[in-house]
């Protein structure tokens, strides 16, 4: 099952910030992410916030659920007062959201313009399943204001998908491009997983070049983690499954950074690669930079002003709080100067553009640049740190360092 969620300080009933959240309200991008926590199954190395419907219990239903979503925004609606918020992007995670209806997830879509409106091109996105979604589907998707769909395809070969207890199997991911693409999307994102066990450099190889073969304009590429707590962990543990070493898994990075670029897709964060500035992901662009997001759902997060707040985590007591008309906030935590330079570090060091090489220490950035860990031309030239190759492969030691 999921994690426990953190430890925090109290939220008051009616969800009210901290006057020091509000301070410069509508001066940062807004944005909301949406959680729905359906799933068909649980895949084994998910740890996710998800529930089947075996797991769900009384008191929780997909059916009302977007009833209960939109209750959230109007609350969203009352704790941040009249100030102007168009919302720049709005990105519906799970979970399989697309297990909703489209025009549910369209109502709650509906509830953010009615609340806060929506700005001018922006961008909607939704995760699906592959299997998830047939061409009436989404087409209806398109026709609700959805304007990206992001695929958690992960593998092209079956042996892998059946691994990581994913049911699609790998010829439905290119007739759900077309299918999306016929819908009139613009953005689709492929999903990737690197470092199942069992797979080989051939079987990710492969993988990459049916992905490509979809011609998406993004994709996302993440190294497998094996969470504990999940089926995955203990088939590792029990020495069942024998997970790939750092090597190993350093060497797919790399290789997926030759293919995807090879085919026109560039890194903008250690992660994912776009085919444009127009086709990265505006949404965690956002996350990445410090904007302001409400997270609507059971367990979902949400940052305003320095303050970080998160959601109970079962549907059942989400709906519960949100029908007596009390904040679903569990806990939440006001950053203080010192976490935000931190936070801003290990976030916008992962992006192409690097972050401000004032926020580092200065000898440690140097020695960052000596061991090839950060680019010294940018630096120099326009004060930025970035991530040499070899830097982005040791991320999150580099981050350690620097802070």
């Amino acid at each position: 099952m999921p994690a426990t969620l953190p430890d925090g300080d109290p939220v008051p009933a009616d969800g009210a910030l901290p006057r020091s959240a509000l301070e410069g309200l509508g001066e940062r991008p807004f944005a909301f992410y949406v959680h729905v926590p359906f799933c068909v199954t649980r895949c084994g190395y998910c740890d996710f916030n998800t529930y089947t419907a075996t797991e769900l219990g009384p008191g929780a239903s997909r059916d009302s659920y977007a009833d209960t979503a939109i209750e959230e925004v109007r609350l969203a609606r009352r704790v941040l007062g009249a100030t102007d918020l168009p919302v720049e992007t709005v990105f519906v995670g799970g979970g399989t959201p697309t297990l909703l209806p489209p025009d549910d997830l369209g109502r709650i879509l509906d509830a953010i313009d009615a609340a806060f409106g929506l700005a001018p091109g922006a961008e909607i996105t939704t995760e699906a399943n592959p299997e998830s979604v047939d061409e009436p589907y989404l087409a209806r998707l398109r026709e609700r204001g959805f304007t990206r769909v992001s695929y958690g395809m992960q593998s092209a070969r079956e042996h892998v998908l059946a691994v990581l207890d994913r049911t699609h199997t790998p010829g439905r991911v290119p007739q759900v491009v077309e299918w999306t693409r016929k819908a009139g999307f613009d953005h689709i994102n492929l999903d990737l997983i690197y470092g199942t066990p069992g797979e080989s450099d051939d079987d990710w190889r492969a993988s990459l070049e049916a992905a490509l073969a979809s011609n998406p304009d993004h994709v996302s590429a993440y190294a497998l983690i094996v969470e504990e707590g999940t089926r995955l962990a203990a088939r590792v543990r029990r020495g069942d499954l024998t997970p790939p070493d750092d090597d190993a898994m350093a060497d797919r990075y790399l290789m997926a950074d030759e293919l995807l670029s090879a085919h026109g897709l560039h890194w903008y964060e250690i992660s994912n690669w776009a085919s444009s500035p127009g086709a990265s992901c505006r949404h965690n662009l956002l996350y990445w930079t410090g904007a302001d997001w409400w997270g609507v759902g059971p367990g979902a997060h949400s940052h305003v002003g320095g303050t970080r707040w998160w959601n109970v985590k079962h549907p059942a007591a989400y709906a519960s709080r949100l029908a007596e008309k009390v904040t679903p906030a569990h806990a939440r935590e006001v950053l203080d100067d010192r976490d935000r330079r931190i936070e801003r570090i290990m976030l916008e060091l992962r992006l192409a553009d690097g972050c401000p090489a004032d926020l580092l220490d200065e000898a440690a950035a140097r020695r960052a640049i000596g061991d090839g860990l950060i680019d010294p031309e940018p630096y120099e030239t326009k004060g930025r740190a970035v991530l040499t190759l070899r830097g982005r492969l040791l991320a999150d030691a580099v981050v350690r360092d620097l802070t």
